[in-house]
Parts: structure tokens; C-alpha cells; sequence
């Protein structure tokens, strides 16, 4: 087992990002030309995303789907500097999506037992001069792998509260390990009773899972089922092969301090969602709600290459679920 003594980071602060999503696909003029244009561009997107629905489903489905394409095309025809794309979430609502992926409300809540003030001790202590670029994705530094796995996607569980929390020990123990390992987000789901499955979850009290588990298993041993079982499968499955020695807030609103922690590792936060649901690519700027129930991981920042210093826009870079 990988003994993990080093410190988790969590921060609640709404920010904008440049996140990592599941594929998307482009929409082209004739895409929307008539009914039937826009019936092949479903098929190909549901093709594309393997998404099944039945006949009746289908129908409202794809009025859903037509305004959604209608919305993302329009949009991209302006100069932001993000698209927006037909993600896995084509044919759903606002709503929808946040009854699925949005439902962890709670995620940071600790009954009121934050200690900011500890913030600056341990692992970050030694990052006052944090560098200008990070990007824990990249393999070869310092001779590390990288420490961040490939996305990993909810489907119609509402479990961003494990998926964000596995992400950042994943991350942690190959920075210092420099092995990078997939953990079992579904043995959270399973058997952190401080949560709630795929209906709510607690990041800190994942986290105590695991310190008092004795650590977490892998994706392998433990895998997902974009569900719950009902009970906890930890007995039947092998040992856990990764833990950590507890884990530590980053002051709420502090984007220096959250430098300083994504330097040092990937971070967990909370951010309103509602803006880039049909995020497709580039550095998301805004809008930025405050309603903040989706848990994500931050991997690293970083400013683009602009010739012209007045065009440059820093970015956080996050990976979602």
C-alpha cells in the first residue's frame, strides 16, 4: 500500500476555466436547414455519444435537441473565446442536467469546522515562488508521470462529490508516488455513510473515508456502475492501495492561495455549472453563477499566448466529471 502523507486542498470560489468534457461535435449551416438535416445531425450525435432512447422518448427528445443546436450554433458565431458544443447533454434540459450531475449542494459543508488559518503550513508552505504554468495532465516533469487520469463520466449518477474527491488523491499520490493509479470512485458512493450515493455527497467526509478505511481501492479492483449497490463491497474486494494523511481548506475567494495549492497539487472545488454546461472548448470567461453544487477538480493555470498583452486571459484548468 502507497502511504499518502500529504495535504488535500479544498476550495469553494466560483471562477472561470478552461475545463475538460467529454467529446463533442460541430454544427454546420446545413446541419439546420430543415427537419430532416436536423433528425441526421440527432442520429449522428446520438451515434456519437451512444445514446439510446426509446421511440416515445425520442420524440420529445429531439425537440429538446433542436433548440439546444439552435442555441450552440447562434452562440459560436460570435468572438468569445470558448464554444460551446453538442456535449453529452445534447437532448437535455437545464434542469435535467442538474438533477443529474449537480445535486451535491452540500459538498463542502463540515458543520462549521474550517481552519483557514492553517492553510499556509505543510506541503504549500514551500511555494511561495509557485510558477507561472501549471499543468498536472503533463508527463516528464521532474521525471513524474502525470498525475491526472482520464475523464471519468457520471452518466445519471449525481456523484461529483466522489469523482472530485478521487481525482485530487489520485493526483496527490503520483506526485509523490510517481505512480499514477485510478481509485474507485464507486467504493465512495458505496460506503462513505457521510454521503449520500449518487443523491448528494460530502467532500471532507470522503476524505475521512479513506484515512479511516486505511486508504481506497483501485478503479479495477472496485469499478463504477454509474449507481449505487445498497451496500458496501469493501470486504469482498481487495485491499485498498492508496491513502492519505488528512487534507486542509484553501481560504474561500483567494485566487493566490489557490495558486499556490494547484501548484502543489490538484485541488478540489465548487463551481456554479449553469454557464458552460455546453462547454466545447477553448478558456471559458463567463458568465459566473454563485449557485455553487458541482464539484470538480482544478489540475492546473496557466495565461494564453497572446501577442498582445491586453489579449492574454489567465485560466484555471479543471477537470470535470
Amino acid at each position: 500500500m502507497a502511504r499518502e502523507i500529504a495535504i488535500i486542498l479544498l476550495m469553494a470560489v466560483v471562477l472561470a476555466a478552461a475545463m475538460m468534457v467529454a467529446s463533442s461535435m460541430d454544427i454546420t449551416d446545413r446541419d439546420l436547414t430543415s427537419e430532416e438535416s436536423l433528425w441526421a445531425l440527432y442520429e449522428r450525435w446520438s451515434g456519437h455519444h451512444n445514446v439510446r432512447r426509446d421511440l416515445r422518448d425520442k420524440a420529445m427528445r429531439f425537440s429538446v435537441f433542436k433548440e439546444n443546436a439552435h442555441m450552440i450554433h447562434k452562440f459560436n458565431q460570435g468572438d468569445a473565446p470558448y464554444k460551446l458544443s453538442l456535449n453529452l447533454f445534447g437532448d437535455m434540459t437545464d434542469e435535467e442536467i442538474d438533477h443529474t450531475h449537480g445535486r451535491c449542494s452540500d459538498l463542502l459543508s463540515d458543520g462549521g469546522k474550517r481552519r483557514q488559518g492553517r492553510f499556509t503550513q505543510g506541503a504549500v508552505a514551500a511555494c511561495n515562488d509557485f510558477p507561472m504554468f501549471v499543468d498536472w495532465r503533463m508527463t516528464g516533469y521532474d521525471q513524474r508521470p502525470s498525475a491526472v487520469t482520464s475523464v471519468k463520466i457520471q452518466r445519471g449518477c449525481g456523484a461529483c462529490w466522489a469523482f472530485a474527491a478521487a481525482a485530487a488523491v489520485e493526483g496527490i499520490n503520483s506526485i509523490r508516488t510517481r505512480s499514477l493509479k485510478s481509485l474507485s470512485v464507486q467504493q465512495l458512493i458505496d460506503c462513505d455513510k457521510g454521503s449520500f450515493g449518487c443523491r448528494n455527497g460530502r467532500v471532507p467526509s470522503a476524505f475521512r473515508y479513506i484515512i479511516n478505511n486505511g486508504g481506497i481501492a483501485t478503479e479495477a479492483d472496485y469499478p463504477y456502475i454509474a449507481g449505487e449497490h445498497g451496500y458496501c463491497l469493501v470486504p469482498k474486494r481487495k485491499n485498498p492501495v492508496v491513502t492519505i494523511g488528512g487534507f486542509k481548506w484553501v481560504p474561500n475567494n483567494d485566487e493566490v492561495a489557490l495558486l499556490q495549492a494547484v501548484a502543489a497539487q490538484p485541488v478540489v472545488v465548487l463551481l456554479d455549472t449553469k454557464s458552460f454546461r455546453r462547454y466545447g472548448g477553448g478558456v471559458f470567461v463567463g458568465p459566473c453563477g454563485t449557485n455553487q453544487t458541482h464539484g470538480m477538480t482544478v489540475v492546473g493555470y496557466g495565461t494564453t499566448d497572446e501577442h498582445d498583452p491586453k489579449k492574454r486571459i489567465d485560466y484555471w484548468i479543471i477537470k470535470n466529471s
